[in-house]
């Protein structure tokens, strides 16, 4: 062997080549080759990234409505949940009321009984007048009996009777509520010719045996027919029906889905912390804009049901009351959105943020101080703590969120408690974190 030989010599196995140096301009352009590409890349990245968020934010709405048709269809407790308060509404209680009195009244022969009365005092031999008089009797009577049957059935409706009958009735016909969706099958509440009635039969049958207790004994031979009053009616009923049907499939995929890609959108973006920045307020904006809808269409469901059919109040009454868990995660998510979104904000650079992160860091820094100089020391603990500031920040945020998705339906106060506790938690590990050992709280 020749240390001495030159690289491409026979010795040096003539493999190795003279290594070429680069010029200022081969490196200039090698330096913009590298940076258009990186450039490329990023552009490539964020435009991905913007079409993933662009199809959460489009889906987020279909999402929380599917969800809530799958959770009050799946879930008959949720369902009587919802239902149940609908029971005590004043406004459906008094047309509930007046609906079964005209139907009981309507059964009762009025004519039949001044008819009766007449003859009967024509065969004891009263004077003609008195016969004549007894057909004026009739508009009394009806009076009398409306006011009797509608006493009646006022206690029955505003007892605690119907309340369970009602609970009770909804509990089992849970099916009911895909007869609405679907517009198949039989039930308490059921869809006929676009329109959703609710069938009172069984208060129907406590009304009944309520007024033959009280000497009404015609009333035993009230039909069965015609126990029905109309919740809703609307022409789009149809339409409605085949897009409840559709969300009712989607209903456990959809949210799946659309959560998957706002996690892909923030993931594949360059920048991470912008990106979820955008992705919490596109989502509150559609919350915004889910909340408006619900509005719009209350509206439109109000001016769309007759006065004859429904009372105004009470259909208010009525679509308030199915709606008020979606309209409550509908707000729960607006809420999380904008919590999101302010905490990845603070987490940048901007001046707002720093200022806020600085006069919180000077806070809890003078807390542990203080501590310190009581004579309390966190000793490892607090250097761990400090050592590992963001591990720690990221494991109560993780568990903060992780408590709002194992929470059954959180609402607006659970989030507010969740988030009250997590700042509780931040604040103490940190203020743990500065009462650290006593030659560090010394300084």
């Amino acid at each position: 062997m020749n240390p001495a030989a030159p690289q491409n010599s026979p010795d040096s196995g003539g493999a190795a080549k003279p290594e070429h140096a680069l010029t200022a301009e081969e490196r200039a352009e090698y330096r913009r080759l590298r940076r258009d590409a990186a450039v490329r890349h990023r552009r490539v990245r964020q435009v991905g990234a913007s079409l993933l968020l662009l199809l959460a934010l489009l889906l987020a709405p279909a999402a929380v409505v599917a969800a809530w048709v799958q959770d009050t269809v799946s879930d008959t407790d949720r369902y009587v949940e919802t239902v149940a308060p609908l029971a005590s509404e004043p406004a459906v209680q008094a047309v509930v009321t007046d609906r079964i009195t005209d139907r009981v009244v309507d059964d009762v022969d009025v004519e039949a009984v001044t008819d009766a009365l007449a003859k009967a005092l024509q065969d004891t031999g009263a004077p003609p007048r008195v016969v004549e008089g007894a057909d004026a009797l009739a508009a009394p009577l009806h009076s009398a009996v409306n006011t009797v049957v509608d006493r009646i059935v006022s206690r029955v409706v505003a007892g605690d009777a119907f309340q369970q009958a009602w609970e009770g009735a909804n509990r089992r016909a849970h099916a009911a509520v895909l007869n609405v969706l679907t517009g198949d099958g039989e039930g308490a509440v059921r869809a006929e010719g676009g329109a959703v009635r609710l069938d009172l039969g069984e208060v129907v049958d406590q009304v009944q045996e309520r007024l033959v207790d009280a000497g009404f004994d015609k009333a035993a031979a009230i039909p069965d027919t015609n126990r029905t009053i109309t919740l809703f009616e609307a022409e789009e009923l149809g339409k409605a029906q085949e897009t409840m049907r559709l969300l009712d499939v989607l209903g456990v995929w959809l949210p799946v889905l659309t959560v998957v890609l706002a996690v892909l959108a923030v993931w594949t973006a360059p920048a991470h912390r912008v990106m979820l920045m955008m992705t919490a307020a596109g989502t509150g904006v559609m919350m915004a804009v889910l909340l408006v809808a619900l509005a719009v269409f209350r509206r439109v469901y109000l001016d769309s049901v007759p006065p004859t059919a429904l009372p105004p109040d009470a259909a208010a009454a009525i679509f308030d009351t199915f709606v008020r868990f979606l309209r409550d995660s509908t707000r729960t998510l607006l809420v999380v959105s904008v919590i999101t979104a302010l905490a990845a904000y603070l987490y940048g650079p901007g001046r707002p943020a720093r200022a806020v992160r600085t006069t919180a860091q000077r806070w809890t820094t003078a807390a542990g101080r203080a501590l310190g100089r009581a004579g309390v020391h966190t000793g490892s603990t607090g250097r761990r703590l400090t050592d590992h500031r963001a591990w720690a920040t990221g494991g109560v945020i993780a568990a903060a969120a992780l408590a709002l998705v194992l929470w059954n339906h959180p609402t607006v106060g659970a989030v507010a408690l969740v988030l009250g506790v997590a700042l509780a938690v931040l604040i103490v590990l940190a203020i743990l974190a500065a009462a650290g050992p006593a030659d560090q709280a010394a300084q």
